[in-house]
Formats: structure tokens, sequence, C-alpha cells
């Protein structure tokens, strides 16, 4: 009866957190407002600049090219990737609530998880993309048809569905029965593998797997792709032509660094657990730099686009 009594409240104990404590970042606390403004303003402009690019490369005829699909896509899912983290940590920001309850946690990491991973396999797709727009050109049109352009997207986001469903399925199974304090400003995985008093060697290997073969496999294409555009632009006769060739990547390149850097850094180690002070000014690079340059830096550099954003701007001129 005793050890009947003693199971009963052991499972009780490990059923007793409901909910965690954001911890956000504490050093910063008196900073409150003033960071609350800032990150508002960083939302506003990312969500902003990937909107427009969503909206001028969907309404200007010039603009339906593979290139500019997957820069849809891709503009979308980065609007979708800093909504799940920056709400709740504007929240913290101005009204200290720092609260959130199991299953919204729960799915807070499985849509970063899952964006994040959509975003990488994105990139992938379109490193290709400019690999066949630039070394295969007369083969280019007949290849990214519309039809393998919208299965390159589709697969894109179920691959990313099927690989984090698993490792989110095992996150919420685990037993948290001790400190409820999450030390990060959202529901990162490893600090929720660190709170569990389950035994988490197999979710962290899980995790690991799918974390080398999402940021590996996308590494390996924009590898495979712009070693071959290199040696294609380096063939080119002219310079101005090897100029232009290069300004059509290079803007591509800086976002792969960015996201590329940060994240191999925060979740390609075998042991989450580790290292989880860094892993929170890691993880601010992607859940609030790098959405912010994105539209800057895939519009800046672009003609095209500046044309489409003019002749937007003259049309909205002649309605008034």
């Amino acid at each position: 009866m005793a050890k009947e009594v003693e199971v009963r409240m052991k499972a009780w104990n490990e059923t007793t957190v409901l909910e965690f404590v954001l911890e956000g970042f504490l050093v910063a606390q008196h900073l409150g407002k003033v960071l609350f403004l800032v990150h508002l303003l960083v939302y506003l402009a990312s969500v902003t600049g990937n909107t427009l690019i969503i909206a001028i490369t969907w309404s200007d005829p010039r603009l339906q090219t593979p290139m500019y699909f997957f820069l849809r896509s891709f503009s979308f899912c980065e609007c979708c990737f800093i909504s799940t983290v920056i709400p709740k940590l504007l929240a913290i920001f101005l009204l200290g609530d720092r609260t959130i309850h199991f299953t919204p946690c729960i799915i807070q990491a499985f849509s970063f998880l899952f964006l994040g991973s959509t975003i990488f396999f994105h990139m992938a797709v379109m490193s290709l993309d400019r690999y066949l727009a630039i070394c295969k050109p007369l083969r280019y049109p007949a290849i990214m048809n519309p039809r393998v352009c919208f299965l390159l997207v589709f697969f894109s986001y179920v691959l990313s569905f099927i690989l984090v469903t698993g490792v989110s399925l095992r996150l919420s199974r685990l037993s948290f029965c001790a400190s409820n304090v999450i030390p990060h400003f959202f529901c990162d995985l490893g600090s929720l593998i660190h709170l569990s008093c389950s035994d988490t060697k197999s979710l962290e290997s899980m995790a690991f797997g799918v974390a080398v073969v999402v940021l590996f496999t996308s590494v390996l294409v924009a590898i495979f792709a712009y070693s071959n555009i290199l040696i294609s632009i380096m063939r080119l006769p002219l310079a101005k032509d090897r100029q232009k060739a290069f300004s059509t990547c290079s803007s591509h390149l800086i976002v792969l660094s960015l996201m590329y850097g940060s994240c191999v850094f925060i979740y390609v180690k075998p042991k989450q657990v580790s290292r989880l002070e860094s892993n929170r000014e890691a993880a601010l690079v992607n859940t609030v730099v790098t959405p912010l340059l994105n539209p800057v830096i895939y519009t800046l550099r672009n003609k095209q686009v500046h044309q489409a954003l003019r002749d937007a701007l003259f049309r909205v001129n002649l309605w008034k």
C-alpha cells in the first residue's frame, strides 16, 4: 500500500508543471519599455518588409519567375517564423508577463522548429535555382517550370513537418517535475530538455539528427550550387558580366552566412543542454536580426524590385 502511494505521489509530482516561466534577458529587465519599443519597431519593419516583397512580386507581371516565386514563399515563412516568438517577447518587455502554459509552449517550440526547418529547405531550393539560372541558362526554363517550383516548395513544408513532428511529440511526452523556469526568451527545445526530469537521451539524439539533416542537407546544396556558380562566373570573359552575375547571388550568400552560422552554433552539438546562455544571444540573430535584414538585402541590390516598387507607387499616386 505504501509503495502504491509512493508511486502515485511520484506520478503526481511529475505532472505538476502546467506552465513555464520564460526567463528572458534578466540583465536588461530595467530597460523593459525601451527594449519593447526597439523590438516592436524591428518586428513591424520585418513583417512590413516581407509582406511588401510578397505583394510586389505577386502583383508585378515582370516578377513572375521561379526566383521570385521562391522569394515570396521564403518571405511568407519569415513572417510566420518571427511571429511565433516576438509577440510573446514583447509581452515580457512591456507587461512582465513571463508565464506560458504547457500546451502553447509545445506549440511554440513546434512552430519555431517547423518554420525554421522550412526556411532552410527554402534556402537550399533558392541556391539550386540560382545554380540552374547561371550555369544552365538554356535548360533553366524547362527545368524550373511552375509545376517543379510548386513541388519544391510543397516538399520543403512536408519534409520539415515530418522531421519536426516526431521531435515535438517526444517533447510533449516529457515529464517536468522540478524547476519550471526556461532560461530563454521562448520555448526553446534545448532549454525544455534541460528542465525535464525524464530520460532525454533518445530525444537529444533525435533532435541532433534532425538538426544535422536540415542544416547539412541545405549547406551541401548551397556549397554545390555556389561553387559551380563561382566557377561559371570566373569563366565569363567580361568583368561587367562577372560583376552582374555575382551581384545576383551575393545577397543570398549574406543571408546564408547569417542563418547557417547562428544555427550551427545553437543546434549542431550532441548535448543540447550545453551553452544555454550563449544560445539566447545567438537565437536573436535568427529571430530578430535576419528577418529584418532579408527584405533589405533582397531589395536594395535588386533593380527589378526597385522598378516594380516605383511603378506601384506611381499607380497609387494616380489613384489619389
